[in-house]
């Protein structure tokens, strides 16, 4: 096995994980400050990826695209929080989840009825097209890359944003105690809607650029929410670093499994055998990291311990 080619792996995990932390920085910061358990957030980003397929294909310009899942998805994310989850706030857990459900049922047939049920494609924009040079004889693509850059810079951004400015101190005291920061004039509503959006719009950035290394198409969102889950419970509930830790393990061990186990199974089994155990092993790391870490760590890594 070359250095290239496990460097070259490696990357691959990075960028998995910079992905999963888009969709689970929007998901933990929606429950951390809000208290909701979004589950319609996997069809926000299926909303931001189709988005951005349509108009990178109507004006022939990827920026515009990302733009328009961006702008799509916080928009969506806006409304939803408005006319139908401001309704949930403080109660049970189970009334939010069916609500969230049905949206992501009304939100799958809708994008059905309008973009149809054949899958749609996004070009590498030329900008970010070929591969850079790998230390050992590789290359890795320059797009891949490009996804790592972007969520380094979404993380930092996110952390200065809410370390740094009036409205991530809002967001801090909403998390903590929201009765009194209303008590102290400042609009609850206004500000549930703005993180709403801002979880939104960081999944339609996830979609948009994951539309140009996959199809498009109608329930893209559940297995990344899924894996979102995962990684705010490894993480922790209500922290970004949480996340980004969690989300660069999940991505890592999910890329290796699957490379590595089958190459360990071959040692004893056909290649076939080796292959398909390889597989289905690998697809149960994450979940055992998962429980190792609770086993652990009931709170996460960067969880703050239950009082």
């Amino acid at each position: 096995m070359s250095f290239a080619l496990l460097l070259e792996q490696l990357l691959n995990g990075l960028q998995l994980g910079v992905m999963l932390f888009l969709m689970a920085a929007g998901l933990t910061l929606i429950f951390g400050v809000m208290g909701v358990i979004n589950l319609a957030h996997g069809a926000l980003y299926m909303i931001g990826a189709f988005a951005c397929a349509a108009v990178a294909a109507a004006t022939g310009s990827y920026w515009l695209g990302l733009a328009a899942a961006l702008t799509a998805a916080a928009a969506a994310g806006a409304l939803i929080e408005a006319t139908i989850l401001r309704r949930l706030y403080g109660r049970d857990h189970l009334e939010q989840v069916l609500a969230t459900f049905a949206l992501i049922l009304i939100i799958s047939e809708g994008t059905r009825w309008i973009f149809g049920g054949f899958p749609l494609f996004l070009d590498v924009p030329p900008l970010l097209q070929g591969a850079a040079p790998l230390p050992g004889g590789g290359a890795y693509p320059i797009y891949r890359l490009a996804i790592i850059g972007v969520g380094a810079a979404a993380a930092l951004g996110l952390h200065l944003l809410i370390s740094r400015t009036r409205l991530g101190m809002r967001i801090r005291a909403g998390e903590s105690d929201r009765e009194m920061i209303g008590a102290l004039g400042v609009e609850i509503g206004r500000l549930y809607t703005l993180v709403f959006a801002l979880g939104a719009a960081l999944a339609g950035l996830a979609g948009g650029m994951i539309g140009a290394l996959q199809s498009v198409q109608v329930g893209m969102g559940e297995p990344m929410l899924i894996l979102a889950f995962v990684v705010i419970v490894i993480g922790g509930i209500g922290s970004i670093w949480g996340a980004l830790v969690g989300a660069v393990l999940v991505g890592v061990v999910d890329t290796m499994g699957r490379f590595l186990l089958p190459k360990a199974f071959a040692l004893a089994y056909p290649p076939s055998e080796a292959s398909a155990m390889g597989a289905a092993v690998a697809s149960l790391l994450i979940y055992l990291l998962m429980a190792v870490i609770l086993a652990l760590r009931p709170q996460g890594l960067f969880g703050a311990p239950s009082r």
